[in-house]
């Protein structure tokens, strides 16, 4: 059996040898080789052609070759995990919907939320984790801040970005996540802009919607447009705060 692979070994590590002369032969700048999990035995053969780890993925992972002249240009994999938090603001009462985590030496009110999946738009993750923790249903309405922090503990010593998202409650019975929450409740605005109970994140985005409440939304809102991108077929969102007509509708 070990004769066998080291047969086999040798003919892929000649075979991708002359792959990557020819590569470099024509002019070609970059060579990124995905190996699936089931076939790792190749990554040793590839490294001693001067491929490099790029990412891994559950099922694959990624090698890449540079090959131009000069360090490699290639960008790297994703640095950063991406969290969303909904505020959901009941107008009528003035009143948001605030939870204490269970699993935190610190049981500080906070808003729900959690990490956005893959694909998922930050206003999909908002109202997603809020039904999941608090039972809630609501809608995105717009974005009201951002929290970029690095080597986050949580995040694996990466980077961090957390969104904040206005939401308008559908509904009002709670029905709390006792996996994740250890309470929840309909708290005054004005009470978690004042109280000492809270993340400081919390406190500021609570003062920012009572300011919002009181003097209008469009004061304090960063809202949504999907666009086309430049890949066709393909679309972005685009958060902005909202524009005058008078300048949304220049040509």
């Amino acid at each position: 059996r070990s004769g066998r692979w080291d047969s086999a070994s040798s003919s892929v590590s000649l075979s991708l040898s002359g792959a990557v002369r020819r590569w470099r032969e024509e002019g070609r700048v970059a060579v990124w080789l995905h190996v699936p999990i089931l076939q790792s035995r190749l990554i040793a053969t590839a490294a001693s052609q001067g491929f490099t780890f790029h990412h891994a993925e559950s099922s694959s992972c990624t090698l890449t070759l540079w090959l131009a002249e000069g360090p490699s240009r290639l960008p790297g994999y994703a640095t950063h995990q991406v969290g969303v938090a909904g505020a959901v603001l009941d107008e009528s009462t003035g009143k948001v919907l605030v939870v204490q985590d269970r699993n935190r030496t610190v049981n500080a009110w906070k808003f729900p939320g959690g990490l956005s999946n893959p694909g998922e738009d930050i206003g999909d993750t908002a109202v997603r984790e809020v039904f999941e923790e608090t039972g809630i249903r609501s809608e995105f309405k717009s974005i009201l801040s951002v929290r970029q922090q690095h080597r986050h503990p949580g995040a694996f010593g990466k980077s961090d970005l957390y969104f904040i998202c206005r939401l308008e409650p559908s509904s009002f019975t709670i029905s709390l996540c006792e996996q994740e929450c250890l309470s929840c409740e309909w708290m005054d605005l004005g009470e978690l802009a004042r109280t000492k109970h809270t993340t400081p994140i919390t406190s500021s985005v609570a003062k920012l919607l009572l300011y919002g409440h009181r003097e209008g939304f469009d004061k304090i809102d960063m809202t949504m447009r999907e666009l086309p991108a430049v890949y066709t077929g393909l679309f972005y969102k685009l958060y902005h705060r909202e524009l005058p007509e008078s300048y949304r509708n220049i040509t």
